[in-house]
C-alpha cells in the first residue's frame, strides 16, 4: 500500500518537473525571440536560445551569396553565343538565334551584339545546380538568384523563356536576313560573270593588234674559230 502511493507520489512530481522545464523554454522563447532578418546564417543555425520554428513563408532562412538558386538571364546583355546550352550536362537550355544584317546594338559591357535571341527557354525542371552557364558566360548576363523556392503544380510551369521577341518579329528578322543574303549572291553572281566576260574579251583583242615591227630578226652567224699553230722548233 505504501509503495503505491510512493509510485502516484513520484509521478506527479516529475509530470510537475516536466511542466517546469517546458514553461521555462516557453518563456525564454517568447522573451528571447529573435529578428531572422537580421542576422546572418551562421548566427541563426548556432543561437542556444530562442524561437527554433522558423514561421515560413513569413520569416525565411538567411540565403548565403554563394548559394545556387533560380536561373536568370538578363536578356539586353545576351549576345546569343550558345555556350552556355553547349556546357550544360543535363540540356536544360534551349536556344534559337536569328542572324542580324549589320550589328543591332552592345551590351552593358560594351560587347557588340550582333544576333536575335529568337528564344532562350531554360528547363528548371532539369536543372541540377551545377553553375557551368553562369562560369562560362562571356557577358555575365546569366546569374543564379536567391529564389529558392519556385514550386508549382505544372511541371510545364518550370519552363522559364527570357525571349522577349514575338512570332511576327521573328519571321520578319528572318525573312530579312534572307533577302539580305540573296543579294549579297546576287552580286558576287553579277561580279563573277563581269569577270569571266572580261576575261574572254582579253585574248581576242591581243589577235586583232598589229606588231610593230613584222621583220622576222635574222641569226647572225658565229665567229669562226681558227686555232694558229706554230710549227715545231728543232
Amino acid at each position: 500500500m505504501i509503495a503505491y502511493f510512493h509510485t502516484i507520489k513520484n509521478t506527479i512530481l516529475t509530470s510537475f518537473r516536466a511542466a517546469s522545464t517546458t514553461f521555462r523554454h516557453l518563456q525564454k522563447s517568447v522573451l528571447l525571440s529573435r529578428n531572422t532578418q537580421q542576422l546572418g546564417i551562421e548566427q541563426f543555425t548556432v543561437q542556444p536560445e530562442g524561437i527554433v520554428t522558423l514561421q515560413y513563408p513569413h520569416e525565411k532562412l538567411p540565403v548565403p551569396d554563394v548559394g545556387r538558386y533560380k536561373l536568370h538571364n538578363e536578356i539586353d546583355d545576351c549576345i546569343v553565343c550558345d555556350k552556355c546550352a553547349k556546357i550544360c550536362p543535363v540540356d536544360c537550355i534551349e536556344i534559337e538565334a536569328v542572324k542580324a544584317t549589320e550589328q543591332i546594338g552592345t551590351t552593358s559591357d560594351g560587347t557588340p551584339i550582333r544576333l536575335y535571341a529568337a528564344k532562350f527557354d531554360i528547363d528548371m525542371a532539369k536543372c541540377c545546380f551545377c553553375g557551368l552557364c553562369t562560369t562560362v558566360c562571356p557577358t555575365e548576363c546569366l546569374t543564379m538568384t536567391p529564389e529558392y523556392d519556385f514550386s508549382v503544380y505544372d511541371i510545364t510551369a518550370m519552363n522559364f523563356p527570357f525571349s522577349t521577341m514575338t512570332e511576327q518579329e521573328i519571321v520578319e528578322k528572318k525573312e530579312l536576313y534572307a533577302a539580305h543574303e540573296a543579294k549579297k549572291a546576287a552580286e558576287k553572281q553579277l561580279a563573277q560573270e563581269k569577270s569571266t566576260e572580261k576575261n574572254t574579251q582579253e585574248p581576242n583583242n591581243k589577235d586583232t593588234e598589229q606588231p610593230l615591227n613584222t621583220e622576222t630578226p635574222v641569226a647572225k652567224p658565229r665567229p669562226t674559230f681558227k686555232p694558229k699553230m706554230k710549227p715545231p722548233q728543232s
